[in-house]
């Protein structure tokens, strides 16, 4: 079967927008790389504190991580996506509720409501690789801590963690990469990122392997972009014994 290609589809104008094709790929690339990235830092946060509290020697707040990875990794992506878009509006206080869904541009309203379902989605994955981390070095760093007199927070904070993220750079990584990938699926409830661009390409220009193709491309430029920095960050945090260290 034979493809009659047609790259310059891109250059040619788009039927609104005052832009070229190529023009609604690039603005999709953009929205795809700010929402995953203010995700991430969402899910790094969230999830280093959930995963503090599954490791810590108090029975309450390990059952409240355990309870919040089991919440966000059992439920679909796309059903948490129609909650923090259509649902969660409707739970908050009446006043900020109807700004929310009257008064904030519905663009806006797309990028907060994916950001922090993907951020608190991911979360619970980083949450279970930071418990991981922590519980993989010897027992004698946090014992040796606090015998030099440090409270348990600062045992945390000084020689647990550090370790720690050290030993868990690669799977971050992958996280990372999923989190790009994930951010398709916000197209859903309407954020016009990559994927959204690529179709509504298809639909006013019935070009679908070039559309397609292009943002297979996008993808894999983000990806290797966060695959070559991590690379560098796990080279220049690494410690010898860790991480294939010398």
């Amino acid at each position: 079967m034979s493809i009659d290609w047609n790259w310059g589809i891109f250059f040619e104008a788009a039927p609104f927008g005052n832009t070229t094709y190529l023009g609604w790929l690039w603005s999709g690339f953009k929205v795809t790389v700010a929402v995953s990235l203010c995700a991430w830092i969402i899910a790094f946060f969230v999830g280093s504190i959930f995963g503090i509290l599954r490791t810590v020697p108090n029975r309450f707040l390990s059952a409240l991580g355990t309870g919040y990875v089991e919440l966000f990794r059992n439920v679909p992506l796309i059903v948490q996506f129609f909650i923090w878009y259509l649902v969660v509006p409707e739970l908050l206080p009446a006043d900020i509720g109807m700004w929310f869904k009257a008064e904030l541009d519905p663009n806006i309203q797309f990028f907060v409501s994916s950001m922090i379902c993907l951020g608190l989605f991911t979360a619970a994955r980083i949450c279970e690789q930071v418990r991981s981390g922590i519980q993989s070095l010897p027992r004698g760093q946090q014992a040796a801590g606090l015998a030099m007199g440090l409270t348990l927070s600062q045992t945390y904070r000084y020689v647990l963690l550090p370790n720690a993220y050290r030993v868990i750079v690669p799977p971050m990584t992958s996280e990372m990469l999923n989190l790009v990938k994930n951010s398709s699926v916000a197209s859903t409830i309407g954020l016009v990122e990559m994927a959204a661009q690529a179709s509504k390409l298809l639909d006013y220009s019935a070009h679908a392997y070039e559309s397609f193709t292009a943002i297979t491309v996008g993808y894999l430029i983000i990806n290797a972009l966060i695959m070559l920095s991590m690379y560098f960050v796990e080279r220049k945090i690494r410690l010898p014994g860790y991480m294939g260290g010398k």
